[in-house]
């Protein structure tokens, strides 16, 4: 059993390693776009988490911790609780992120012509008609004021 626990707890590891990583472009170059705020509507922002990781990485952390009590029965035990315990834990922590928070949806008439829709959290320095610019693109997309 001992090598389960070495298996699942480098699954673990793995699992949280592969969590870091960030895709995109990583030149670190940014588009940035100009143009005036047409209408401000307000929207809620969901949670971007995916749903079980919380229990999932809460089970494996469980039952490598679990993996170090005991011997024989009283170890698979240990192993079986924590995984249990862990993965209640875990779900229960990621419930905490996945609340929709307040945000606005704004909509930017680009010097082009083109309407731009970005959905923010709230900013209250934002209004109808100010010049802004829009940074980035796709979910990654922000407005903010031109100074």
């Amino acid at each position: 059993m001992n090598s389960l626990a070495k298996l699942l707890a480098g699954a673990a590891i793995s699992l949280s390693l592969v969590a870091c990583v960030s895709g995109g472009n990583s030149s670190g170059e940014m588009e940035i776009r100009s143009g005036k705020i047409e209408q401000i509507n307000p929207a809620q922002i969901t949670s971007s988490h995916h749903t079980g990781l919380g229990a999932v990485v809460g089970g494996l952390g469980g039952l490598a911790l679990g993996s170090l009590i005991g011997n024989g029965t009283g170890r698979d035990v240990a192993m079986a609780a924590g995984a249990i315990g862990g993965a209640f834990a875990g779900n229960e922590a990621q419930k905490n992120y996945d609340q929709p928070k307040p945000g606005e949806q704004i909509i930017v008439r680009l010097k082009s012509g083109v309407l731009v829709s970005v959905t923010q959290p709230v900013s209250s320095v934002l209004q109808v008609g100010e010049a802004v610019f829009v940074e980035g693109s796709g979910t990654d997309a922000r407005v903010v004021p031109q100074y």
